[in-house]
């Protein structure tokens, strides 16, 4: 098991997952008292929760969790759990003698791989909140346990994936880190190198999507969505987070091709501390690219699970 740990201040990951039925969740939980977010949803097929509140005209300021998981819509009970933690815990917004959390989530389509009944659930969503530190694995773990790419011809032609993470701190003190959950229907690259994608009859040659759609391809309908988080201690209003969020979403261009297709639910959430003021471009700009890199870490720490090779599979 590979481990990454997250430096951005305030923030812990946490992760809860079913290995055998390929399904997980992972919570990224705010510092105690919250932290300004938003959100940019991209491709037509999403999953989410309490996206509505980030519109930067809506009341509620502050969140106090993000959870990413498997089991498609089924998935999306994990943040009720995750609530509970919290709620238990004394964080969120008073209300009489209740604490009220702010979670919000989203989800990607793992029910193809593994067992189809199987997803993350309200105690998968409480367990990966209790195991929330600093430190936390990628690859077949988390929202990532159950994640394929390269599903343009189908999910049988399709590699394992997982979940990464990937920060950057400038000599200022500015941090950003982004985690991804990698379930794309089109290819991964580095540069112009396809690392992971759809895999022709042999099972060891990646066919390029990119090449497919420009002959007119008809892909076959299959689960799919990307989906991640960016952490940062900068000071961020809502509509900051949601700009940046947008900017992020550039880092899965650059890495996945084709992205944000009408069977993708491509999901990029903001958190912000608040402890540092920072050029919101330059925020920006360093969440694109950790996103980019934590979709490169995705794939070269996912191992081949449900009958599906991974990267590593042909990179021992």
């Amino acid at each position: 098991m590979e481990t990454r740990t997250i430096h951005v201040p305030g923030f812990t990951i946490g992760t809860a997952e079913d290995r055998e039925g390929l399904t997980g969740v992972t919570v990224i939980l705010a510092p105690k008292e919250g932290a300004s977010a938003g959100v940019d949803v991209r491709g037509c097929a999403p999953g989410t929760r309490e996206t509505d509140l980030l519109n930067p005209i809506k009341t509620v300021q502050q969140i106090h969790a993000v959870v990413l998981s498997g089991g498609s819509a089924f998935g999306l009970e994990a943040d009720s759990g995750v609530m509970r933690y919290l709620s238990e815990k004394g964080i969120g917004f008073e209300v009489g003698d209740v604490r009220v959390p702010i979670v919000c989530g989203a989800v990607l389509f793992d029910l193809g791989i593994g067992d189809p009944h199987d997803f993350p659930d309200l105690w998968m969503g409480y367990e990966a909140a209790m195991k929330a530190g600093k430190e936390f694995p990628v690859g077949c773990y988390g929202a990532g346990t159950g994640a394929t790419v390269g599903k343009l011809t189908g999910p049988d032609h399709a590699m394992k994936s997982g979940a990464g993470y990937a920060e950057l701190t400038l000599e200022s003190g500015l941090c950003v880190g982004a985690y991804m959950a990698v379930n794309a229907c089109g290819e991964i690259y580095e540069g112009n190198e396809i690392l992971a994608g759809a895999l022709a009859e042999d099972e060891k040659t990646i066919i390029s999507s990119h090449d497919l759609m420009l002959k007119g391809f008809k892909r076959i309908l299959g689960g799919n969505t990307s989906i991640g988080c960016v952490m940062t201690n900068a000071k961020l209003t809502k509509a900051e987070c949601t700009a940046i969020s947008g900017m992020a979403h550039d880092g899965f261009a650059r890495a996945i091709r084709p992205v944000h297709t009408t069977m993708d639910g491509d999901t990029v959430f903001t958190m912000a501390s608040g402890e540092m003021e920072a050029p919101v471009d330059t925020v920006g700009y360093l969440a694109e690219e950790t996103i980019r890199l934590a979709i490169l870490d995705a794939i070269k720490t996912a191992e081949p699970m449900g009958g599906r090779p991974g990267w590593k599979s042909f990179h021992p």
